[in-house]
C-alpha cells in the first residue's frame, strides 16, 4: 500500500473561536497524534478556508479546516521478511513475544533485520503509523512480550496508558546474590555522566520505580519477579546493578563477568557462556483500545534462561 487517502473537514464553532489551529485539529482529529497534524500543518495539506496556515494561527467562528490528500507512509524503513512469533492478533493489536537479539528500532549499526522492519512486512498499513505502531520496547538482548498498535487510534489510546501507568509488566531476572524480596527500587534514572551510552541513577533524572520479589533461590544467585511502574531506559537493568544484584550476562551493568562465590565449573561455565542479560518479560497486562476490556498475555521463560537456571539448582 503505497498511499492513502486522507479526507477531514471542520467547521469551527463559536466555543473554538480564538484558539490556535493545530489545538482545533488535535480536538477534533483526535484519531491522530499531534505530531501528525503538524506535519500536515508544515507540509501544507492541513488548510484553513483552502489556504496554507501556521500552527500558531488563531481561527475564527465558521472558519473551515480541511485535509484532503493522499498520504504517502512516513518511514524510510524497507519491509522485511522477519519470522515474527505472534502471540495474538487482532484489528487493533498485535501481541509479539521477541526473541533476544533482535533489535526493536532500525539505528546505527542496526539499519535493516530490525522488528520494525519486520512489522512493516506483516502490516502493510504500519508504515503510516508513528514508529510503525511500536509504543514501547525491549533491549536487543532482552526477550519477551511486546503490544504494538495496528492503527493510529490504538497506537494513541496504548501511548496514554503508558503514559497513565496502567500497562503491568512483568519480567523474569536471574541476578546474582540475594535481594531483599518485596523491595520497592525508587531511584531517579538520567545519562551516565562520563559514558554517554550508559544510563545510570542520577539524582537529574527522570522518577524510575521498579518492584522486585524473589520467586527461586539457588547458592549465590536468584530469579527474580520485576514490576516495572515507569519505563524508562533500561531501567531494570540499572535499578538491579544500582543495588548490588546485577543481571546475569549483563556486560553493560555488571553481570558479565561476575560470579558468586563458590560457583561451581558448571555454573561458571553456563554464566560464561551466556551471552545475554538474563532478562524476559514473561506477562503483559492493559486495556484492550477498542473493547475496553482488561486482556492479559503470558511467555513461558525461554530456554536459555531455563538452562541457566537448571544448572544453578543442580550446582
Amino acid at each position: 500500500m503505497d498511499k492513502k487517502k486522507i479526507t477531514l473537514n471542520y467547521v469551527v464553532s463559536s466555543t473554538d473561536a480564538g484558539d490556535r489551529v493545530d489545538q482545533i485539529s488535535a480536538r477534533e482529529f483526535d484519531t491522530y497524534s499531534r505530531a501528525h497534524i503538524q506535519k500536515w500543518i508544515k507540509d501544507g495539506v492541513l488548510l484553513v478556508n483552502n489556504q496554507t496556515v501556521k500552527a500558531k494561527q488563531n481561527l475564527e467562528a465558521e472558519d473551515v479546516i480541511s485535509v484532503n490528500f493522499w498520504e504517502t507512509p512516513n518511514l524510510d524503513d524497507q519491509p522485511e521478511n522477519i519470522p515474527l512469533d505472534v502471540v495474538h492478533e487482532d484489528d487493533d493489536i498485535l501481541i509479539i513475544n521477541k526473541p533476544a537479539g533482535l533489535v526493536v528500532h532500525p539505528g546505527s549499526g542496526n539499519m535493516t533485520g530490525t522488528l520494525m522492519n519486520g512489522l512493516l512486512f506483516l502490516n502493510k498499513k504500519s508504515g503510516f503509523l508513528p514508529r510503525a505502531g511500536i509504543v514501547h520496547r525491549l533491549d536487543r538482548d532482552t526477550s519477551g512480550l511486546m503490544v504494538v498498535a495496528k492503527t493510529e487510534p490504538s497506537y494513541l489510546n496504548l501511548v496514554s496508558q503508558l503514559k497513565e501507568r496502567s500497562v503491568r509488566r512483568t519480567y523474569f531476572a536471574i541476578v546474582l546474590g540475594s535481594p531483599v524480596s518485596n523491595k520497592v527500587i525508587n531511584e531517579p534514572i538520567g545519562r551516565h555522566p562520563t559514558k554517554r551510552t550508559k544510563q545510570a541513577v542520577n539524582e537529574k533524572g527522570k522518577e524510575a520505580i521498579t518492584r522486585i520479589s524473589v520467586e527461586k533461590s539457588f547458592a549465590g544467585y536468584s530469579l527474580l519477579k520485576v514490576n516495572l511502574e515507569t519505563g524508562r531506559t533500561h531501567q531494570i537493568r540499572v535499578h538491579l546493578s544500582h543495588i548490588g544484584h546485577p543481571i546475569v550476562g549483563d556486560s553493560t551493568y555488571g553481570g558479565r563477568k561476575k560470579f558468586a562465590p563458590g560457583s561451581s565449573d558448571l555454573v561458571l561455565k553456563k554464566i560464561a557462556d551466556f551471552k545475554r542479560q538474563a532478562l524476559h518479560a514473561a506477562q503483559l497486562e492493559l486495556t484492550h483500545p477498542s473493547t475496553n476490556k482488561a486482556i492479559s498475555f503470558e511467555s513461558e521463560i525461554p530456554s536459555d534462561m531455563g538452562d541457566l537456571m537448571s544448572a544453578l539448582k543442580n550446582s
